[in-house]
């Protein structure tokens, strides 16, 4: 922030038109940005929700350091809120699913990148990190993240985490994109954690999942979801790409890969990365704004946003001798499974 230039510039730098321009000008902000103007900014710039967090809060002591890291001096999170359009989630169309992934990250981190914009403006150091990618891959596969914005979320009481590992909004329910953004002064009033959770514990996820990732006791096996869904992320991808090196030529390669898993990648690198799942997602019936047709025909809710998604015929990717493979043959028997590599740390 400048104030009034500082005694000690030299006589060179004093004498600059910027210089004498600005001297005495007073342009700092105040030291506590105001929560309801700062609210009206995120809305104003397409945000569906937002509240605000500490970076001192106990329950973001992981987060602290790497927040300080990316902005030295933070002092508070901003967490945003995107909605996204149900329907296409539940599509057993991935291509319609995607989109709606991919294009309400636009939005998120747009309306992001506006906010920040106006911080910076009225005088305040601020970042946005990506709502989803890119990340930091040169940390790859340890975290990759430069803030995790669930945990934020929840801190300031835009949701809390369901069994299936999503935050769920008490209004728009599980259908929703987060985004963080870290700024270096305190806000004056910061959101308070949900006293309930608006998870109605109706194990839809748990049905849903084609790999048996999310279990009924609340467990979670991360490598099952990681493993399937994000076949062409990360590390699926570096899995892909080892079987075209292990290939001895194209023929091999077809016998490894189908025509279809190859244009599926090719979308992938072209376009933006497909999720292969993300069912949990689709069937949950929580949040106010999500729950009435669950609540007036549970059976008509079941049949047309839950069998369909169990009773599409898919390739399930898992890994060998696992819990996911032997979970997807039992239950699922109509989508073939396909073992792959886990692409971290070699072919394992």
């Amino acid at each position: 922030m400048l104030s009034c230039m500082a005694s000690d510039v030299s006589p060179r730098i004093a004498d600059h038109p910027t210089v004498r321009k600005m001297r005495g000008r007073t342009l700092k902000p105040p030291a506590v940005i105001d929560a309801d103007w700062l609210r009206q900014v995120c809305l104003d710039a397409g945000a569906d929700d937002a509240a605000f967090a500490t970076i001192d809060d106990p329950a973001l002591e992981s987060e602290r350091e790497h927040a300080d890291a990316a902005l030295p001096g933070a002092r508070s999170f901003i967490s945003l809120v995107v909605k996204m359009n149900r329907d296409n989630v539940r599509s057993v169309a991935r291509s319609v699913a995607n989109q709606e992934f991919h294009r309400s990250g636009e939005i998120i981190n747009e309306a992001a990148h506006r906010i920040t914009r106006v911080l910076q403006d009225a005088g305040y150091r601020s970042l946005n990190p990506s709502a989803t990618f890119p990340m930091e891959m040169d940390r790859f596969p340890g975290r990759i993240w430069v803030v995790a914005h669930k945990p934020v979320a929840v801190a300031a009481g835009l949701g809390v985490m369901g069994i299936h590992r999503n935050v769920i909004h008490p209004k728009f329910g599980n259908f929703v994109l987060l985004a963080t953004i870290i700024v270096d002064a305190p806000i004056s009033e910061y959101g308070q954690p949900l006293d309930y959770s608006p998870c109605l514990e109706c194990k839809l996820c748990v049905a849903a999942c084609p790999v048996g990732a999310i279990k009924k006791d609340g467990a979670f096996d991360f490598f099952a979801c990681s493993t399937h869904n994000y076949r062409e992320f990360m590390g699926g991808f570096t899995d892909w790409v080892e079987t075209v090196a292990d290939s001895e030529d194209g023929a091999d390669y077809r016998s490894r890969v189908t025509d279809s898993e190859s244009a599926s990648m090719w979308q992938s690198l072209s376009f933006k990365a497909n999720y292969k799942a993300a069912y949990c997602l689709a069937v949950c019936p929580a949040g106010e704004e999500v729950i009435g047709p669950y609540l007036d025909d549970r059976k008509s809710f079941m049949d047309t946003v839950l069998k369909p998604l169990q009773e599409k015929r898919e390739t399930l990717y898992v890994l060998a001798d696992s819990e996911a493979k032997a979970f997807a043959e039992r239950r699922y028997p109509h989508k073939p499974t396909k073992v792959i590599g886990s692409g971290i740390g070699g072919r394992g």
